[in-house]
């Protein structure tokens, strides 16, 4: 079975602990990807902006970082910007690495930072992470609940000029009111790079019904998280709870909204699937579950593929 997976935080990893793409300690590197038969991985320039006082700055470094782990591991994996460059790198064996930035705070509210990380070949921007920047507001539970922020008037430009330039636009940890402002301005379908669904575990970094029929409608994919928090109760990412999502995912959005996003390197390691190397004990359990062959083909990588062909250029 083949794998996209929309997201990943291992860049980040390995600027922390000097670590290569070949081979590493964390969740993700080339020969875990090999051994999960991913043929597409998402890779995440992840910014918190607590920590950085020019989040461009930071960004471009990890950039630079991936771009000479790619150039170092060329007959492996292959920096890829459009549908057309995935096809050809798998053509020649090679894993597809599809560049994004995790925190749109990374642009720093400047229309020629977006222009400028597309030409260095970014091709999805998660709008927030968990703190409010110049695109808008994040998804959390404070004591007022979840925040009903939506976008500001900068983050309307960043999502029509990410559709004229073909980058795909992400709604994980962007706040509800951001969604549906998402929804109603983009022209091609977005995703939800990493979320689950809120009616089975209430966190509001999940999708509820609503936003999962929205985004089915829209022609968007949300990737299953694998953290514990966004599965259930339990302290440790089981598969069991994996399925329960997946199957009200199909349920209520059916089996075109459905993706893979393992938030790999980003969350605890207390993991049943420790790694890419591993997505098997998924498609096992997916397949007791029921699933047809032709639909878990779908949720693996097919919707995937239809969203990179119809929004990244």
């Amino acid at each position: 079975m083949r794998i996209i997976d929309w997201h990943c935080d291992t860049i980040l990893g390995m600027y922390e602990r000097k670590e290569s793409i070949y081979s590493n300690s964390l969740s993700i590197d080339i020969n875990k990807l090999k051994e999960g038969n991913v043929f597409g991985q998402f890779f995440a320039l992840y910014i918190n902006l607590k920590d950085h006082q020019d989040p461009f700055l930071f960004c471009n470094e990890l950039l630079d970082l991936f771009q000479d782990e790619v150039k170092k591991n060329d007959e492996y994996l292959e920096h890829v910007k459009n549908y057309d460059e995935m096809v050809n790198a798998n053509d020649k064996g090679k894993i597809a690495a599809i560049l994004t930035i995790e925190d749109g705070g990374a642009v720093f509210g400047k229309m020629e930072n977006l222009n400028h990380f597309y030409d260095r070949g970014v091709r999805l921007i998660t709008l927030t992470w968990n703190y409010e920047n110049e695109i808008g507001y994040p998804n959390l539970c404070t004591r007022d609940g979840i925040k009903n922020d939506g976008l500001k008037p900068f983050g309307e430009e960043v999502v029509l000029a990410m559709n004229e330039l073909g980058m795909i636009i992400d709604v994980s940890h962007l706040s509800d009111e951001g969604f549906y402002k998402v929804a109603s301005l983009s022209k091609y379908p977005f995703v939800a790079s990493h979320s689950n669904a809120r009616a089975v575990a209430g966190h509001s970094r999940n999708l509820t019904d609503d936003m999962i029929k929205t985004l089915s409608e829209k022609g968007g994919v949300m990737g299953l998280n694998f953290a514990a928090p966004f599965l259930g109760s339990d302290e440790t990412s089981k598969v069991s709870n994996m399925i329960l999502h997946l199957k009200h995912i199909y349920n209520v959005g059916g089996i075109d909204v459905m993706a893979l996003g393992s938030d790999f390197d980003g969350i605890d390691r207390k993991l049943e699937i420790d790694n890419a190397g591993e997505w098997y004990k998924l498609i096992d359990q997916i397949k007791k579950a029921g699933f047809k062959e032709s639909e878990i083909d779908k949720i693996t990588y097919e919707n995937s593929v239809r969203v990179i062909k119809d929004s990244m250029k």
